[in-house]
């Protein structure tokens, strides 16, 4: 049976405005395909507008672009913070005049006869193809613990900065980079505890995001070419940016063995960098797993799980793509 998509809104629908919604909605629009971006924030830039002022990317500007537009220089060769990243989103949607509505919070999705419906609480739009780029940031992993703080409880997801934390005890909780980063940073303004489960595994110091990108290409070709995943070896997890390497070799980062309770932690604050867990509740009704159940659903940029460095903006080019073409050759 061949669906009759004749009288649907859309050919395809993208839901989420951040840098993987971008990339796919260039390809579509080069491939002709009618589309439409649904974005939950209130202006471009995606999830970089929620991260905290002080963080930069890993690598410069120029291993940071979306396809089809340069990412513009930021200082001398330095990693651009976030406020740059948002302003580049926001030229890139402007420069290709992409058709978005916002803010637009996807409830659910659901499928009937080829078609898929996507809904928010005040409307809903048909589309044969839908392209899921949620991303992660909208649902922090936060684990159980026993015990209880006195203080105040915060995640990584809504870390405002070392402003809030000045002459306070703050305890880190994470052993990966926004653990780190966050520690470090507010080793210079607060007592802080850092807790990780292993021993940091601290990257080379010639290593940045360009590497990662090259080995994550690198990885990608691989699998596509019908091999194993290599994996990144033993490379370690801490990109060892410019104030995590003074941090550490000052001594301001010193790891402290994970506690079994809250109860031992005696700070003002706990901030959890713990992760954070795909933003997929809005496809319940058509995922199994993570697997769509129908076709014409596509997962873009959700970490290694969609394809080795997809969840960055240089690396995500490649599947959307990918996404795109096999949305084009579907008509």
């Amino acid at each position: 049976m061949v669906a009759d998509t004749a009288h649907t809104d859309h050919e395809a629908i993208i839901i989420g405005g951040g840098q993987a919604g971008l990339a796919t909605a260039y390809y579509l629009r080069r491939a002709g395909v009618d589309f439409l971006i649904l974005d939950n924030q209130l202006a471009p830039g995606g999830a970089w507008q929620q991260y905290w002022p002080t963080l930069t990317l890993f690598s410069t500007a120029g291993f940071s672009n979306l396809p089809g537009m340069m990412m513009p220089t930021y200082g001398q060769d330095e990693y651009p913070p976030a406020d740059h990243v948002v302003d580049y989103f926001t030229r890139y949607e402007q420069r290709y005049d992409f058709p978005v509505e916002r803010p637009v919070q996807v409830e659910s999705v659901s499928w009937e006869d080829g078609v898929y419906t996507v809904s928010s609480a005040e409307r809903s739009w048909t589309a044969p193809n839908v392209v899921s780029a949620t991303g992660i940031w909208s649902a922090p992993h936060t684990p159980s613990y026993p015990g209880a703080l006195t203080g105040t409880f915060w995640h990584a997801a809504n870390y405002p900065g070392p402003a809030t934390f000045r002459g306070t005890k703050v305890a880190v909780v994470g052993g990966g980079n926004s653990g780190a980063q966050i520690a470090a940073e507010l080793s210079e303004v607060a007592e802080v505890i850092w807790y990780t489960r292993d021993t940091p595994k601290w990257m080379p110091e010639d290593i940045d995001g360009r590497d990662l990108f090259h080995r994550a290409r690198q990885r990608a070709r691989n699998i596509q070419r019908g091999g194993e995943d290599p994996g990144t070896g033993e490379l370690g997890e801490i990109v060892m940016v410019p104030q995590v390497r003074r941090a550490r070799d000052e001594g301001r980062l010193v790891p402290t063995p994970m506690f079994d309770s809250v109860d031992e932690v005696d700070a003002d604050h706990l901030i959890w960098c713990t992760g954070f867990d795909p933003a997929l509740g809005h496809l319940s009704a058509v995922l199994d797993g993570r697997e769509p159940k129908q076709p014409g659903l596509y997962l873009v940029g959700y970490g290694d799980w969609t394809g080795p460095g997809s969840a960055t903006i240089l690396g995500v080019g490649p599947y959307a793509k990918a996404t795109a073409t096999e949305i084009a050759q579907s008509r």
